[in-house]
């Protein structure tokens, strides 16, 4: 004795909606007027035909989905970096250029105060200095400070021009 069930209650029982039982393209054992029924050796048969099929041929991959799965890769890999960065930030290993920035500004500039200072410094260590020695000092002395005050301004520049260089040398 053969079991029938309706397309519903088959589609019910294979945890499917009735619309997706139907693109299986299940053979119905009977028919009785509109209503098909099935039966669960058809069904079987046709999932492990499906399945059959399947492992055989591999789906054609289509060009929209080829560049979504490389989309893809790229935003992993690019995810992946940005984690990779986030843990050297945290470790300590990569800091901001802007924090750099700052940070060789205030040198520069505590730098520049203290060679400001070295002339006088130096004249009253060294009271038996000749001028022209002391003046030649407070020249250079002001060339190197007025060098240090201005590094802050000059550090961006300097370094969009490393980033440049660097990123030609590894291309």
């Amino acid at each position: 004795m053969q079991h029938l069930l309706n397309k519903k209650t088959m589609a019910k029982s294979c945890d499917v909606s009735v619309s997706a039982f139907d693109k299986w393209g299940v053979e119905p054992a009977r028919r009785e007027g509109r209503e098909a029924f099935y039966d669960v050796a058809s069904v079987l048969r046709n999932r492990l035909l499906n399945a059959q099929l399947r492992q055989a041929e591999p789906e054609p991959v289509d060009a929209d989905d080829e560049e979504l799965l490389k989309a893809r890769i790229r935003l992993t890999n690019a995810q992946a970096d940005m984690h990779e960065l986030k843990t050297k930030r945290k470790n300590g290993k990569v800091i901001d250029t802007e924090f750099i920035i700052w940070a060789l500004s205030r040198l520069a500039g505590e730098i520049s105060s203290i060679l400001d200072g070295l002339p006088l410094t130096m004249d009253r260590a060294f009271p038996q200095m000749p001028d022209n020695q002391l003046e030649r000092l407070r020249k250079e002395i002001a060339k190197a400070s007025n060098r240090a005050a201005g590094v802050g301004e000059r550090l961006p520049e300097l370094a969009a021009e490393y980033i440049a260089t660097y990123q030609s040398e590894q291309a």
